[in-house]
C-alpha cells in the first residue's frame, strides 16, 4: 500500500507539473449545438442521413453477428473483410490492401517490421507520432529526419547514403495533420527515381490519412490525383476522418500484404473490428464513389478558399495550407489559447495546439473546415477571429 501511495503521489506530481506550465491534458465534451471548426470530419459524413440509413440498411442485409470475436488469424477473419479489401485496393488502384483497427496500428505495424535489419529510415520531421512508434522499435540501423517538405534536404541525406547496399525507405504525409500543407510528392519521387530508377532499394512510403476522401478522384487520395500509384511502395488511408468510420488500410504489393499478416504485431495479437465497423466502411466507400459526395468535396474546398480569401491577421500569421486544415499561428501560448477560449465562447469549436504536439513557438489554433460548415459560418468565424484581435489590440493601444 505504501509503494502504491507513492507510485500516486508521483504521478500526481508529474500532472502538477504538466498543469503548472499549462499543458495539462484533459478530455473535453464538445456542446452538441455548437459549429464543428475542429473534427477531422471533413466531408462531414458524421451527420449525413443519407449515409445513416445506408449504413442501416446495410446492417440488416448482413447475415453475421455484428462482432469479430476473436483476432483476424483466428476466429475475427471473414470473407466480408477479404471482399471488401479487394474493393478498397480497386477503388485506390492499389494490388492489395489489408485493414489495421486505427491508422495508428497501421503506421506502428508497418513501420516495426517492414525494414530489415540494418536498413535506413529518412522521415519527414513532421510524421505522425504512430511512424515514430513503429521506427522506435524497427531494426532500421538509421532513422534519418529531413526538414518538413524540404526536397533539397532530403536529396542532401540521400546523397550521404545513396551507396549503401541497405534498403531506404523514405516516409511522408499528404495533408499534414497539424499543419494542413501538401507534400511535394511528385519531386521526392522524381529525387528518389533519380537514385534507383527502377525502385531497386529506394521506397517511399505515403500517409494519406488527411487526403482519403479529400483529394482525387472521388476522394481517392493525392498518390491517385498525381497518378503515382506505381511509384509508391505503402501507402496508409485511414477511414476515422472523412470516412465517418474507424480503423484504417495499408495499400501495396500482395507479397507486403503477406508479409504484414505474419509480422505485424498490432494485426496479430489484436481482436479484429467489429462486422458493424467494417459495414460503415462499406458505406463510406458507398459514399465516396457516389456523385453526392464529389459535390460535398466541390463545397469544402470552396469554403477553403473564402477562409483563406477573407482573414486578415493583424499579428501573427496564417500558415500556408490550402487544404481544409487551417492553422492561425500567434506569439507564444497564452494568446493562443485566449483566442481559442473567445471563440469557444461564441459557440465556435476550435482548439489550440500547442507543443510538445508542435514545436515550441509554432503553437496555434487549429481550424478544420467541413463539407457540413456553410458559407456564413465560416464567414462568421472570420469575423469573430478579426473582432478578437481589434478588442485585444484596443486593449493594449489603452495601457
Amino acid at each position: 500500500m505504501n509503494n502504491m501511495n507513492q507510485l500516486q503521489l508521483q504521478m500526481n506530481a508529474t500532472l502538477d507539473r504538466r498543469r503548472d506550465i499549462a499543458k495539462l491534458r484533459r478530455l473535453v465534451v464538445n456542446p452538441v449545438d455548437n459549429i464543428d471548426f475542429s473534427s477531422n470530419d471533413f466531408l462531414g459524413l458524421s451527420y449525413s442521413k443519407t449515409m445513416r440509413q445506408e449504413y442501416l440498411n446495410e446492417l440488416q442485409s448482413m447475415p453475421f453477428i455484428l462482432g469479430s470475436t476473436g483476432s483476424r488469424l483466428l476466429d475475427g477473419n471473414s470473407q466480408y473483410a477479404h471482399d471488401l479489401e479487394e474493393r478498397i485496393a480497386k477503388f485506390h488502384g492499389a494490388e492489395s490492401a489489408l485493414i489495421f483497427n486505427s491508422g495508428f496500428d497501421a503506421n506502428a505495424g508497418l513501420f516495426s517490421t517492414v525494414p530489415q535489419k540494418g536498413d535506413i529510415i529518412l522521415y519527414d520531421a513532421l510524421v505522425h507520432a504512430s511512424v515514430h512508434e513503429g521506427m522506435r522499435i524497427s531494426r532500421a540501423a538509421q532513422l534519418i529526419p529531413f526538414a518538413h517538405s524540404d526536397v533539397g534536404d532530403l536529396t542532401m541525406k540521400l546523397e550521404g547514403i545513396k551507396d549503401t547496399k541497405q534498403n531506404i525507405f523514405v516516409a511522408v504525409e499528404t495533408v499534414y495533420s497539424m499543419d494542413g500543407d501538401i507534400a511535394p510528392l511528385n519531386e521526392i519521387v522524381q529525387v528518389l527515381r533519380s537514385y534507383w530508377p527502377n525502385g531497386e532499394n529506394g521506397f517511399l512510403i505515403v500517409d494519406e490519412a488527411h487526403a482519403t476522401g479529400v483529394y482525387g478522384d472521388h476522394g481517392r487520395g493525392i498518390v491517385s490525383q498525381f497518378g503515382l500509384e506505381k511509384m509508391v511502395f505503402a501507402r496508409l488511408h485511414t477511414f476515422s476522418k472523412a470516412l465517418a468510420s474507424n480503423g484504417a488500410v495499408i495499400l501495396g504489393s500482395e507479397t507486403l500484404r503477406q508479409y504484414l499478416i505474419n509480422y505485424a504485431r498490432p494485426l496479430i495479437y489484436s481482436t479484429f473490428m467489429s462486422f458493424s465497423s467494417l459495414a460503415l466502411i462499406q458505406t463510406a466507400y458507398n459514399q465516396l464513389e457516389s456523385d453526392e459526395t464529389k459535390k460535398i468535396q466541390d463545397h469544402l474546398h470552396n469554403l477553403t478558399r473564402r477562409f483563406r480569401n477573407t482573414i486578415c491577421l493583424p499579428t501573427g500569421n496564417l500558415l500556408p495550407s490550402n487544404s481544409p486544415i487551417q492553422g492561425v499561428v500567434l506569439n507564444g501560448n497564452a494568446p493562443v489559447r485566449a483566442l481559442a477560449s473567445y471563440l469557444n465562447q461564441l459557440g465556435f469549436i476550435v482548439k489550440p495546439i500547442c507543443s510538445p504536439t508542435v514545436p515550441k513557438g509554432q503553437e496555434r489554433v487549429r481550424i478544420c473546415l467541413h463539407g457540413h460548415n456553410t458559407v456564413s459560418q465560416v464567414d462568421d468565424l472570420v469575423q469573430s477571429i478579426h473582432t478578437f484581435f481589434n478588442v485585444n489590440n484596443s486593449l493594449e493601444s489603452k495601457l
